[in-house]
């Protein structure tokens, strides 16, 4: 097999962590979503989420200053306001309002959860040491919610400028993992 040097600045398409999710953030009475794709999970128990929010968006100091979120995973049908909510600032726009999503109150966290997703994890930042650093936040997931109806979704993967990849068919294998 020949192979080629490849782009460092396209690496992250390879490696791509997880979902493409949809981190809603409030203060002051003012929701805003950010469509976010660089997270990890760190921990199980209790679960620990690691995402990287940039300190050039607006996102990044309502989650800084409130110290809360809501990880909010869609699945393919929202592929479309998941870019748009992407190629917007909330600093001008009212996210909810202009790509038609409804908010749900969370029950333990300020932030609104998205009524369209399938999953909901509402978040408490619980470590800012490498924010200076990586812009990652350690977040702490206090409550989960799902929607039963959805089996095996389809979620978005982001490949990097533009290209996305689908979550397809699932595959078990013998785990010793409860």
């Amino acid at each position: 097999m020949e192979q080629k040097p490849y782009p460092l600045a396209k690496v992250y398409g390879l490696l791509e962590p997880g979902p493409v999710i949809l981190l809603t953030t409030a203060q002051d009475g003012r929701a805003n979503i950010m469509t976010l794709s660089w997270l990890t999970m760190l921990e199980f128990a209790p679960p620990l989420v690691g995402c990287v929010v940039s300190n050039r968006n607006h996102s990044f100091t309502l989650l800084q200053e409130s110290g809360e979120g809501v990880i909010n995973i869609p699945t393919v049908e929202l592929a479309e306001q998941v870019v748009g909510c992407g190629n917007t600032t909330g600093m001008d726009v009212d996210k909810f309002a202009r790509f038609g999503l409804t908010p749900l109150p969370a029950t333990l966290v300020g932030a609104p959860r998205i009524a369209e997703c399938y999953a909901h994890l509402e978040c408490r930042v619980v470590d800012t040491s490498m924010v200076p650093w990586y812009g990652m936040f350690v977040l702490e997931v206090v409550k989960a919610w799902v929607d039963p109806a959805v089996n095996n979704p389809l979620t978005l993967h982001h490949r990097g400028y533009g290209h996305f990849m689908v979550a397809g068919d699932e595959l078990k294998l013998k785990s010793k993992m409860q």
